[in-house]
């Protein structure tokens, strides 16, 4: 049997001081609606505009299939449609994408510009997408299309990173993650060569992954050193996104 409750209870005493708030592991930016950002939405249409011109210009220059399989093509296309879906958002007060996707394209659009410029700019024979062998003149088309790709198209994704991206949002888990997509690029251009006749010259696109010329061994050694690099810029992304400033106070 239970023992009765009594009628009268008694009064429990009051809690001395104020109560005390815990923590909310809930952050701020998940409960604050976004705002509308029409000039930020606006930037962000400008550079998807700019990288799908680069690429619809090569288009026309070259073979679909040839200029397709260029890495720095593939991530213009990516950035494009990142740009895009970040414009809609920007302009209907969504929240932003996550950014897993835009630090990959971000840095996908930076590594195509390093290695033009550092690795391919200078070559002899002067580099082409469209496997033209004269030297592409300045403000010609050819010329046009790859300054558009690699370096107008890459410098508006950092200033937008930079001046118009909250700070903090990049994780250095997501360092390894991003490194998935060059090596199946990688693979996709060691099969795609072995498919194509030794005549033809598009076989290999880049000179540093040319195994006809330095075999499998250097191949895959200036593959892998390209990797480490591609994995230590990843790193440098992450490390100056959580040291950097916030530019805006919301989510864009």
């Amino acid at each position: 049997m239970t023992a009765p409750i009594p009628r009268d209870i008694p009064d429990l005493p009051a809690v001395p001081g104020p109560p005390i708030l815990l923590p909310a592991p809930v952050p701020a930016s998940a409960v604050v609606a976004p705002i509308r950002r029409p000039a930020i939405a606006m930037f962000r249409l400008m550079t998807a505009v700019a990288a799908a011109g680069g690429v619809a210009l090569e288009l026309l220059l070259g073979p679909p299939a040839r200029i397709l399989s260029y890495f720095s093509v593939q991530a213009n296309i990516l950035l494009t449609v990142v740009m895009l879906l970040s414009a809609a958002r920007a302009w209907r007060a969504r929240r932003a994408l996550p950014s897993a996707l835009t630090g990959a394209a971000l840095l996908y659009a930076v590594v195509g510009a390093l290695v033009y410029h550092l690795l391919l700019a200078h070559t002899t024979p002067r580099f082409s997408m469209t496997g033209a062998t004269a030297v592409p003149e300045r403000w010609h088309a050819q010329w046009t299309a790859l300054q558009v790709l690699h370096l107008l198209v890459p410098t508006a994704a950092v200033l937008d990173w930079l001046l118009l991206t909250p700070a903090g949002r990049l994780h250095l888990r997501q360092a390894a993650a991003w490194l998935l997509y060059p090596l199946a690029y990688l693979a996709f251009t060691l099969i795609r060569a072995a498919f194509l006749p030794a005549s033809d010259p598009s076989r290999y696109l880049y000179p540093f992954l040319d195994v006809t010329a330095h075999g499998y061994r250097s191949t895959l050694a200036n593959a892998l050193l390209l990797g480490l690099a591609m994995y230590a810029l990843s790193v440098l992304l992450v490390g100056l996104d959580h040291s950097r400033p916030t530019p805006i106070r919301h989510r864009a």
